[in-house]
């Protein structure tokens, strides 16, 4: 299976960005015209240092015509004019965030669960997360999700879904063939042993 000109990879940074040669690499990762979403994803810094991280990304997103995420802040999106913002189930709640938001993308982490991925819709959520699909070093996994989890909420609710957990070369094309429509990436670029990132993400063709 071939995918031609598509655009389904939602690539999330590595937890920590310790240098800037990250941000040459990021720019040859998105020429490769293979990701939609970027997600900055980092834990350990102050506000201030992801404002100066985020600008920077965001430069590099807008030159490849990529959206660029925020992962857990509304505030941060809002104050470096990012394209959305991703909650997870502990973060704002979704009313909240689109108080702030207004008419950003606003993604939805729902785990397993048609329930939340039903509420999530209902709420106004412009995409939603499911997973983990395989086993992932890059966070700890509390839920697993199945094919047939995902075919179920694809039938059940009407809004993009991101598959999330463990994602590379060898089982990337299983979930694109059972309507997922984008594959959350990150360790697989980022941590990848073999490769460097934008080899890496030209093996998933």
């Amino acid at each position: 299976m071939k995918i031609l000109n598509k655009k389904f990879i939602y690539l999330i940074s590595p937890n920590k960005i310790i240098n800037s040669s990250f941000y040459n690499s990021l720019n040859l990762v998105l020429k490769s015209n293979k990701v939609k979403f970027f997600q900055l994803r980092i834990k350990n810094e102050t506000f201030n240092k992801k404002i100066i991280i985020a600008k920077k990304i965001l430069k590099i997103c807008k030159k490849n015509k990529v959206k660029f995420i925020i992962n857990d802040d509304p505030y941060l999106a809002l104050k470096v004019n990012a394209d959305g913002c991703h909650l997870g189930q502990k973060d704002m709640n979704l009313t909240e965030a689109k108080k702030i938001l207004k008419n950003k993308i606003i993604g939805i982490t729902c785990h397993n669960s048609l329930k939340l991925a039903e509420k999530a819709s209902l709420n106004g959520a412009n995409y939603i997360a499911l997973g983990a699909f395989n086993k992932t070093r890059t966070k700890k996994v509390l839920y697993r999700a199945s094919i047939k989890t995902l075919n179920k909420i694809k039938r059940s609710i009407n809004l993009p879904v991101v598959a999330i957990g463990g994602i590379n070369e060898k089982n990337y094309r299983n979930l694109l063939l059972n309507n997922a429509d984008f594959l959350a990436i990150s360790g697989y670029v980022w941590n990848n042993k073999k490769f460097k990132p934008h080899q890496a993400i030209k093996n998933l063709k």
